[in-house]
C-alpha cells in the first residue's frame, strides 16, 4: 500500500498563493492515479482535482479551474497542488489520495494522506 504525506499548509490572504505537495514512498508504484480533496468545517469532503499515472490528462472541480493546477513528477513520487487567487471559501483540510488506476475513478482508492491545513483569510 502506497503511504502519503502531504506538506505543510499555511495561511494566506486572499488573492494570494500556495503549493501543496504530496510525496509517495513504500511500495509507490507509478500506476496510481492521485486526486487532491478538501474537506472545509462542516461539510462534505470533495474532490478537488486530479491527474492520470502519467499526468498527461488532469481533472478540476469548477470552483477551481482557472486558479489550480495539479501537476506531477514521476521521477520524485511527488504530485503538486498549485493554488492561486485564494479565496476564503477555498480555507479547508487538504488531502491527497492515490488510486491504483491510471485514470482517477474513486472507486478503487489505495491510500489517504493525513490531511494540511490551508487557511485564506485577511
Amino acid at each position: 500500500q502506497v503511504q502519503l504525506v502531504e506538506s505543510v499548509g499555511g495561511s494566506v490572504q486572499p488573492g494570494g498563493s500556495l503549493s501543496l505537495s504530496c510525496a509517495a514512498s513504500r511500495g509507490s508504484r507509478r500506476t496510481h492515479a492521485i486526486a487532491w480533496f478538501r474537506q472545509a468545517a462542516g461539510r462534505e469532503r470533495e474532490i478537488v482535482a486530479a491527474i492520470t499515472w502519467r499526468g498527461g490528462n488532469t481533472w478540476y472541480t469548477d470552483s477551481v479551474k482557472g486558479r489550480f493546477t495539479i501537476s506531477r513528477d514521476n521521477a520524485k513520487n511527488l504530485v503538486y497542488l498549485q493554488m492561486n487567487s485564494l479565496k476564503p471559501e477555498d480555507t479547508a483540510v487538504y488531502y491527497c489520495a492515490a488510486e491504483f488506476s491510471r485514470v482517477w475513478t474513486g472507486s478503487n482508492v489505495d491510500s489517504w494522506g493525513q490531511g494540511t491545513q490551508v487557511t485564506v483569510s485577511s
